[in-house]
């Protein structure tokens, strides 16, 4: 096992994990980035052979610890909770990206201040109450948002955990009263739009379930690759 301070990024998922800064380990052709505290979870992201992999997982599993879960495409997931003795697969869902503007229908989306900061709690709380991005949480950087004519928040969305390269979107949510108005597709596409001027690229999380937010992206132009995830039993 090699450690290496430059993961590379060509790879989106594996740049987002490196946060310009996280370690990188390499294995013939395997590498693994471990990043703490990522989108508030310890995650290690893997790349390469499952024949390598299957070899560096494990010792750095043994370096950085168990609360580190396992992340790569999911059929590579799945051979490797075969190969590896103590983990198991807990999880399938998606990473999404683009790097391609989308085209955005002039809105009233925008930026949102700390002035805000309530009405997105509150927004959330009746959206996604288990949402990982909430105002004023370490790494969620800004937020973009859409009043209705009413003055109600109608949805949001926040640049959160990203990269230098690569952007990541989080937080996206609608009030449950103002959903199929596209006020979302408006608020993460003028995110998108921002982000994409700034980062070159831009990514996301998504439970494989999902199939209205996986819509969603699909139609502001993000692609889906499934991955899935390992954990220490």
């Amino acid at each position: 096992m090699q450690e290496t301070n430059e993961p590379g990024d060509e790879d989106p998922l594996l740049a987002w994990a490196a946060q310009g800064q996280s370690q990188a380990y390499s294995h013939g052709d395997a590498l693994a980035v471990a990043s703490p505290s990522l989108y508030q979870r310890d995650r290690l992201v893997v790349t390469g052979s499952a024949d390598d992999l299957a070899i560096l997982v494990p010792k750095v599993l043994a370096e950085v610890g168990p609360s580190y879960r396992t992340i790569g495409d999911a059929d590579l997931i799945r051979d490797l909770a075969k190969r590896i003795p103590g983990v198991t697969l807990v999880d399938t869902f998606g990473w999404m990206e683009t790097s391609r503007r989308p085209a955005v229908t002039p809105s009233s989306a925008g930026w949102l201040t700390t002035d805000d900061d309530r009405d997105i709690g509150k927004l959330l709380d009746a959206a996604w109450p288990s949402a990982k991005a909430r105002p004023r949480v370490a790494g969620v950087r800004r937020w973009a948002g859409l009043r209705d004519c009413g003055g109600r928040l109608a949805a949001v969305a926040a640049d959160a955990w990203s990269a230098p390269t690569v952007g990541f979107l989080s937080g996206a949510a609608t009030h449950p009263q103002t959903r199929g108005r596209g006020h979302s597709v408006a608020t993460c596409g003028f995110l998108l739009d921002q982000m994409l001027s700034e980062y070159g690229r831009v990514g996301l999380l998504v439970d494989g379930w999902n199939c209205g937010a996986i819509r969603l992206f699909r139609r502001l132009g993000l692609s889906y690759r499934p991955l899935a995830s390992l954990r220490t039993r």
